[in-house]
């Protein structure tokens, strides 16, 4: 059932992050899509009663093991080195705008 739920709430949310609520990188996450405006779905994995079920079909899905673990449209975008390097590139905003998940800015 883990892995149907996860593609669920990835499939109906333009962001999700698949975190811990200790985890430091997961932190650094949520913190730069907030700094960017952003509006994402963050699933601790930690608080979750199926969350080590869900760490694991994401595994199998991804290829990642670790959180974060961050999907941005529906396609899975990566852990916290990932998500920055996209940010620093200047390719995060665009995608988030893309997927919905941050207001075009108003010229």
């Amino acid at each position: 059932m883990a892995l149907p739920k996860a593609k669920e709430i990835v499939s109906s949310n333009p962001v999700v992050v698949f975190s811990k609520s200790y985890c430091p990188f997961c932190v650094n996450v949520k913190e730069l899509l907030n700094q960017v405006g952003a509006s994402f779905k963050a699933i601790e994995l930690d608080t979750e009663a199926d969350g080590v079920e869900i760490q694991a079909a994401l595994a199998e899905w991804t290829a990642q093991k670790t959180v974060p673990n961050v999907f941005i449209g529906g396609k899975h975008i990566g852990g916290c080195d990932a998500t920055t390097a996209m940010h620093q590139s200047g390719k995060l905003v665009p995608l988030l705008t893309e997927a919905g998940a941050v207001a075009k800015a108003s010229a």
